[in-house]
């Protein structure tokens, strides 16, 4: 097992040196006279997607305008790479897990149009938080109840580098709060806090992102893995055999993209960043996102592949949780529920 967990470990290095070169090198590159480029910074998990959806973009826009568009692409855990482009990386378009890692790009001043009020609420994907197992699920799970037993090992990512680490985390922790729900007409933050704990109990790594913790997972580690639906569906529309199992209560997870208004004012590419975004919620896009294991936000594209999904009997949004701020506050604050979770243990 150490030496499986070494390769893990120098593959997913790897995978974050590339990352790393990638933001150094991306503002340096040169583009041809009449060509455009446009720096994506995006989390680890849309990776797979963007294979078809960027040349699907390339084509639209050289058709439309008659011009290439060149892309220096950088894919890191969505907490990362957030704080990468606060932090000065030159991305054009940031393409996060989550609206509170979009929001810190904005809190740094690098976002300064209102993105929220963008097609969708700005969201460009949907999923939910499920497990997934071996295939034929030899130990039996059914729900979030048998993810606390002896011996069951769970794998999900840190939620101080990743994002679809805090949806798994919000998942476990909104699932606890329906629970108390059920058995008392209230939510009880104590009990769902306990409910959370009893499951970090046998979790059996922290991982830097959802991809890196999928790449453990595939290399052998742990029994049950909690990660976004899509990650689960491109695997075995590839031939790897796992099961999925849908909790009953489970969170919506909503993905969103922005364009960076500093950079791309800063590199005259606004016009065409805006025109990606957009891009993102077409029809086209959405049904490329749908072949990568993604819920459309796109209606009619949503309605059209509807039977591919479960929608799960409780199933909540973040607001169910108070919303982003709240869960910041609550949940990720030093001295919040997930921290307590840890001293506790």
């Amino acid at each position: 097992m150490l030496a499986l967990l070494a390769a893990v470990m120098l593959l997913i290095a790897a995978g974050c040196s590339k990352a790393s070169q990638t933001n150094e090198n991306a503002a340096e590159s040169t583009v041809p006279d009449g060509d455009a480029m446009l720096v994506i910074g995006a989390y680890s998990v849309v990776k797979d997607a963007f294979t078809d959806i960027l040349p699907a973009f390339q084509s639209y826009w050289l058709k439309e305008t008659g011009q290439k568009v060149i892309f220096q692409e950088s894919y890191e855990a969505s907490g990362t790479q957030a704080r990468a482009i606060a932090g000065g990386f030159e991305a054009d378009v940031a393409v996060l897990a989550m609206e509170g890692d979009l929001n810190k790009v904005a809190d740094a001043g690098f976002i300064t149009h209102d993105w929220k009020s963008q097609s969708s609420g700005g969201m460009i994907t949907n999923s939910i938080v499920v497990l997934g197992t071996r295939a034929g699920n030899p130990l039996g799970i059914k729900d979030w109840e048998d993810l606390t037993q002896k011996g069951v090992k769970v794998l999900y990512p840190n939620p101080k580098t990743s994002g679809g680490a805090q949806w798994d985390i919000n998942a476990i922790y909104g699932a606890g709060l329906k629970q108390s729900e059920e058995k008392n007409g209230i939510k009880d933050p104590e009990f769902a806090k306990s409910f959370l704990k009893s499951i970090h109990t046998n979790v059996e790594s922290l991982d830097k992102s959802g991809r890196a913790s999928m790449a453990a997972f595939e290399y052998g580690v742990g029994d049950v893995i909690v990660t976004y639906e899509n990650e689960l569906l491109a695997r075995i529309k590839k031939g790897i055999a796992y099961d999925i199992v849908v909790p009953k209560s489970t969170i919506l997870i909503e993905n969103p993209a922005a364009v960076v208004d500093k950079n791309t004012d800063k590199h005259g590419t606004r016009k065409i960043a805006e025109a990606f975004v957009a891009y993102l919620h077409t029809e086209e896009a959405q049904r490329l996102f749908v072949e990568h294991g993604f819920r459309a936000v796109n209606e009619k594209v949503a309605a059209d592949t509807k039977d591919r999904y479960i929608v799960p009997a409780e199933l909540f949004d973040i607001s169910y949780l108070g919303g982003w701020s709240e869960v910041k506050a609550s949940l990720y604050s030093k001295k919040g529920i997930w921290y307590q979770v840890l001293a506790d243990l």
